[in-house]
């Protein structure tokens, strides 16, 4: 949704920086083509499960890299046995640009080098529980592009999951990067709000949340 006042950009924490609607519509539909092309396979979209017999209620799939609690591989071992996507050029130079919208002259561009990404798809009964992002080897900021539905994105503290926290609207077309004294924070959504996807993004109801990372793994 648009709104009727403008979102503006926010530094929700030392590193954590929010940019409201930074992805043109355009951009983002071509970003769910991509999503569909790699939820069909080799490895396609699934529930995570979870050590303990839990299944994750978002439905997974990963390019450059295969994640499952918690480690990554070249191949998805709790699906098919199959490689997963190559990471494309093209998605590690929107990462880059992710990062300087977010840091300016600040930004570590020279030397980011995403070579992951997991893309999520949450219906409307989808949730995510607060956790750390702390399977790379490498300390590169979070690159996180939001299209469909709205949600209440909670961002934590390093220490543990709990307060202090704060609640952050993140809607279609959104950046959210986290890095530096934030790269390790408690994150999770609580919230998704069926209903509010633009359907020119070519999303008619769900949220897909697409995280770029830099493994620090090597070929």
């Amino acid at each position: 949704m648009t709104g009727l006042f403008p979102r503006p950009r926010a530094v929700v924490a030392p590193g954590a920086v929010h940019v409201p609607g930074w992805l043109p519509v355009e951009r983002q539909r071509e970003l769910v083509e991509a999503c569909r092309e790699w939820a069909r396979g080799p490895v396609p979209l699934r529930h995570t499960v979870l050590p303990g017999g839990g299944v994750m209620s978002v439905r997974t799939v990963c390019v450059g890299w295969h994640w499952q609690p918690y480690r990554y591989s070249r191949t998805a071992d709790d699906v098919n046995g199959a490689r997963v996507a190559e990471f494309p050029d093209w998605l590690a130079e929107l990462g880059r640009a992710a990062l300087v919208e977010a840091y300016g002259e600040e930004s570590p561009v020279e030397t980011y080098a995403p070579d992951t990404a997991l893309i999520n798809f949450y219906d409307g009964a989808a949730r995510m529980g607060m956790h750390q992002d702390k399977e790379e080897r490498s300390g590169a900021p979070v690159v996180s592009l939001s299209i469909g539905d709205t949600c209440v994105f909670r961002f934590g503290n390093t220490e543990d999951r709990g307060r202090p926290y704060k609640d952050v609207e993140l809607a279609s077309g959104d950046l959210f990067v986290f890095g530096g004294e934030s790269r390790f924070a408690f994150h999770g959504v609580p919230k998704v709000c069926p209903g509010t996807a633009d359907p020119a993004t070519g999303m008619r109801s769900g949220r897909l949340n697409l995280t770029l990372r830099e493994t620090g793994l090597g070929a």
